[in-house]
């Protein structure tokens, strides 16, 4: 991991703690050439740090040497320009309901202490978390206001000598628990130059990537000086501790993973599938218009909403039969359904129109197997074959008894027909600059895009029975390019 460092006022008020060198005073930080470089991890802790302040220069100057710093000088700013604060409806009835049941009805004003996004008062700490991630600052002081409702009056910054015993005690473990890296020794003698975190759901039936390529991803960013952790969402507190973010769970519009991309890239974090990516890939509606616009081919579609379905017969002289059905952002063959009748038409179009307002239906185009071709900044990096699950007409099969998947067969990219290869990356050249995986049919007339996925699977025993541990060497390395190419861009300006 990178070096850390927690600046204070003076390492006296560091003595309750537990020592460590990685502790210095805020003149040490500002005057000493050792602290300059980039890459570096910085913890605020000064008491002031109010504009033109010894604390305010120490995170400024942070910023200007390339360091990630707690708090930055746009918290600072904001904080100190007073916090406008919007919350849910959800996390206002939590608070709301948690202060009108334990404040005693004389008392005007509750202050909450949050300690790297936490509180030890359960029915609070989402709301706790919530508030470090709007300003991201080690020690937090949230006002609340009696009037008609309860309301949040005021966010300030605390400084550590406001912290009695009992507080003293929240922040340690909470340190302990924000950043563990402080008190790890090293694992190699060669210290990282970069931090990776990798966002994955180990509860997650058909994650894009196995426990075998994870570790694989880790074993090659670290031999690219990069240091991997693999965080979940509850991790979101820690994510502007790292330097890149790649996403290994499965992605979605109304899901905190887009979330999740959305505020690394606001940080400047080269991010693998960054938020565009997955806007434009998870949506089957917007890929076939983009597509159809650009003249790369795709199935005959048209879109179905809930207070104009066209009729079985309309679609069939238009499509043909059987007729393809799909919500617009289904992931693994999951809201996809073909129909070959009226009766089936109807039950599903009324299904899934249940689930989405917009519903494509789409020419069925019947093969043994679809294309994937991988690509990675405009490059195909891996094939494979999908063939579909024996006695079924997707790849995947969700039966009442699990979910079945057909075989695959892994082709090298110079073996793979031409122009699925040219289809593949013209596709996803409209699309961005990221990891994606493109999925093809052949027929007589070409190449037909099926669609193009943002966070692609590669599995350790499949995408890579070619490549090997060269495909996971290839993707660490394309983190290693655009972590260097920020680093360059931040020097110059």
């Amino acid at each position: 991991m990178s070096k850390l460092y927690i600046v204070v006022d003076s390492p006296d008020i560091w003595a309750p703690y537990h020592s460590a060198e990685e502790v210095i005073s805020s003149k040490d930080y500002l005057t000493g050439p050792e602290y300059r470089a980039a890459g570096i991890q910085v913890y605020n802790f000064c008491g002031d740090c109010s504009y033109r302040s010894q604390g305010y220069y120490c995170s400024l100057l942070a910023e200007a040497r390339g360091q990630k710093v707690l708090p930055a000088v746009r918290t600072l700013n904001e904080l100190a320009a007073g916090a406008a604060i919007k919350l849910s409806d959800e996390l206002l009835r939590r608070m709301r309901q948690y202060l009108g049941n334990r404040v005693a009805p004389g008392e005007p004003r509750f202050r909450l202490r949050i300690c790297f996004g936490h509180t030890p008062i359960g029915p609070l700490e989402k709301l706790a978390k919530k508030l470090f991630e709007l300003y991201p600052a080690p020690l937090l002081e949230v006002t609340f206001e009696r009037g008609t409702q309860w309301s949040i009056a005021s966010l300030r910054l605390m400084s550590l000598s406001e912290l009695d015993d009992a507080g003293q005690d929240e922040f340690a473990a909470a340190l302990d628990g924000f950043s563990k890296k402080l008190w790890r020794q090293p694992r190699r003698e060669r210290a990282a130059r970069y931090d990776l975190a990798i966002l994955v759901d180990p509860e997650e039936r058909l994650p894009p990537s196995n426990k075998g390529a994870l570790q694989l991803f880790i074993k090659h960013a670290r031999l690219l000086g990069i240091d991997a952790d693999l965080i979940t969402l509850d991790d979101e507190p820690r994510l502007l501790e790292y330097d890149a973010l790649f996403l290994r769970q499965t992605t979605a519009i109304n899901h905190p993973t887009l979330r999740f991309a959305q505020r690394a890239a606001r940080a400047g974090m080269p991010v693998i599938d960054d938020p565009d990516s997955i806007i434009r890939c998870t949506n089957k509606v917007f890929l076939h218009e983009l597509l159809n616009a650009n003249r790369v081919r795709v199935p005959r579609a048209q879109m179905l909403f809930g207070d104009d379905v066209p009729t079985f017969a309309e679609l069939r002289e238009q499509l043909g039969t059987p007729l393809v059905l799909k919500i617009p952002d289904g992931a693994f063959s999951v809201g996809v359904e073909k129909v070959d009748a009226e009766a089936s038409y109807i039950a599903a179009a009324q299904r899934l129109l249940a689930q989405s307002a917009v519903v494509l239906a789409q020419e069925f185009m019947p093969t043994e197997f679809d294309w994937r071709i991988g690509v990675l900044g405009g490059r195909a990096i891996y094939a494979c074959k999908y063939f579909m699950a024996k006695g079924h007409w997707q790849i995947y099969d969700h039966g009442s008894s699990g979910t079945r998947a057909g075989g695959f067969e892994p082709v090298a990219v110079h073996r793979v027909p031409a122009q699925v290869i040219r289809t593949a990356l013209r596709a996803c050249g409209l699309i961005g600059n990221g990891l994606y995986g493109v999925d093809l049919k052949e027929t007589p007339e070409g190449p037909v895009v099926i669609e193009v996925n943002d966070n692609p699977s590669i599995d350790r025993g499949v995408e890579d029975a070619l490549l090997g541990e060269e495909l996971y060497r290839t993707l660490m390395a394309e983190f290693e390019r655009r972590l260097e190419t920020r680093a360059r861009q931040r020097s110059a300006s």
